[in-house]
């Protein structure tokens, strides 16, 4: 049997909090991005005229702002892809009782997906079906190859 883990509004509030008493979920990630000179000049002088703190706060900003404008976009797919949205969080415990119940999940997650550091390739390969993450996937790599 398979099934796909859907998180509604009000528990992706609790998986998200439960999620933040881990420091490590919640450290940002880097990227890295090619601007041409005149924009990065640009930048600068809208840092330097004090409308941001630092190039990164206007990035982060623009970012935002992006998201914004295509949140229809992003509603529309968590919706129909039943994708989850936040933190997702699944450990040995939570596996393991999936596999007495005979039981097998697609994960579909916006945000991270963190599968803990003792669940290992055997436990994943018979209780997860597939897993797609938009955002950061975190696991142990024997677990992140099976699902690459």
């Amino acid at each position: 049997m398979s099934e796909s883990i859907v998180v509604e509004r009000a528990t992706l509030i609790q998986v998200v909090m439960t999620a933040r008493h881990c420091e490590e979920e919640h450290m940002p990630e880097k990227i890295t991005i090619n601007v041409e000179p005149v924009d990065l000049g640009r930048i600068d002088v809208l840092v330097d005229q004090g409308l941001y703190a630092n190039r990164t706060d206007l990035i982060r900003t623009a970012i935002r702002n992006q998201l914004a404008q295509h949140e229809r976009v992003i509603d529309d797919v968590t919706v129909k892809q039943s994708f989850a949205v936040g933190v997702m969080h699944l450990g040995v415990r939570e596996l393991e009782q999936r596999r007495v119940d005979g039981e097998r999940i697609s994960v579909r997650v916006i945000g991270m997906l963190h599968i803990a550091s003792d669940v290992d390739a055997s436990l994943a390969r018979e209780t997860i079906e597939s897993i797609i993450v938009h955002g950061v996937f975190r696991a142990p790599d024997d677990v992140k190859a099976l699902f690459s």
